[in-house]
């Protein structure tokens, strides 16, 4: 079980209405979101890790300890929620220890997770995850095309887990497989757009093949009240706002359908019983 810890106006399908330096003008809820969804987890004994926004955690320092404090994995999604392969080398760099430092301050916690936003992993992002002290990623979204994912050599759907560096493991987001294809089944916007009692077959049917099962979701998508804003493309509106009044009882009750636990632990089982 994985939490994108981020803010509805932060996402990619926004980008187009609501720019970066307009954030601090923008409705924060990002913290009533997250608490409904750890109230959730709490009520199901649900620990998961959440992939915190350095931004956020500048600006709910109280939100990061809370998450912290109720036994949840912290990891890292940057700071800026910038696409990967859009940014130079160093720009990456400082992105990522400007957000790690924070969560860290935060916390106490030394973060050894990562996940891109929107998937936009890149092969050399990862030497600079290593260099930076982080030993797994979860970004990898080995599915059909996509205008936005990025993408690792080697990594394909038959892949869950895979040592890509020598001490670093990428641990892929969940696909369904038909054929030698790979259907997106992890959560986010597909988890609102397929018929919820489909997605659970989806899943049943990746568990009971043998391979883990990885789920992510974000704070927003629980939260139908947020600002409806003007000017997207008709697909971005689409993805966005897609059945958000259905997602709080589906993640209910996805919570207290399977046993779940961290990302890193999950790797962590793996290489014990490798």
């Amino acid at each position: 079980m994985s939490i994108d810890v981020e803010d509805w106006f932060q996402v990619e399908n926004l980008k187009g209405v609501i720019a970066s330096d307009t954030w601090d003008e923008q409705d924060l809820r990002v913290e009533r979101n997250t608490d409904r969804m750890l109230e959730l987890m709490d009520t199901h004994g649900v620990r998961c890790t959440c992939f915190i926004l350095g931004w956020v955690a500048e600006k709910c320092p109280d939100l990061i300890k809370r998450i912290a404090d109720a036994g949840h994995e912290i990891a890292s999604h940057g700071y800026g929620h910038d696409l990967i392969y859009n940014l130079s080398h160093d720009e990456f760099r400082e992105d990522m220890k400007r957000g790690i430092g924070i969560v860290e301050d935060l916390t106490g916690a030394k973060i050894r997770g990562y996940r891109a936003p929107s998937f936009s992993i890149t092969d050399w992002s990862i030497d600079i995850l290593q260099e930076l002290g982080l030993t797994y990623d979860s970004s990898a979204f080995p599915t059909v095309a996509h205008d936005r994912y990025g993408k690792l050599a080697g990594m394909d759907s038959g892949q869950p887990i895979v040592e890509i560096r020598e001490g670093f493991h990428e641990v892929c987001v969940s696909v369904l497989k038909v054929g030698k294809k790979g259907i997106p089944w992890a959560g986010g916007g597909y988890f609102r757009l397929f018929p919820y009692p489909v997605f659970k077959r989806g899943v049943k049917k990746i568990l009971n093949a043998g391979n883990p099962y990885v789920f992510y979701i974000h704070p927003w998508e629980v939260d139908p009240g947020q600002p409806r804003v003007e000017g997207l493309k008709r697909s971005h509106k689409f993805r966005h706002y897609n059945n958000l009044d259905r997602c709080d009882a589906r993640f209910d009750d996805l919570l207290k359908s399977f046993t779940w636990r961290p990302v890193g632990e999950l790797l962590d089982d793996e290489l014990k019983n490798a």
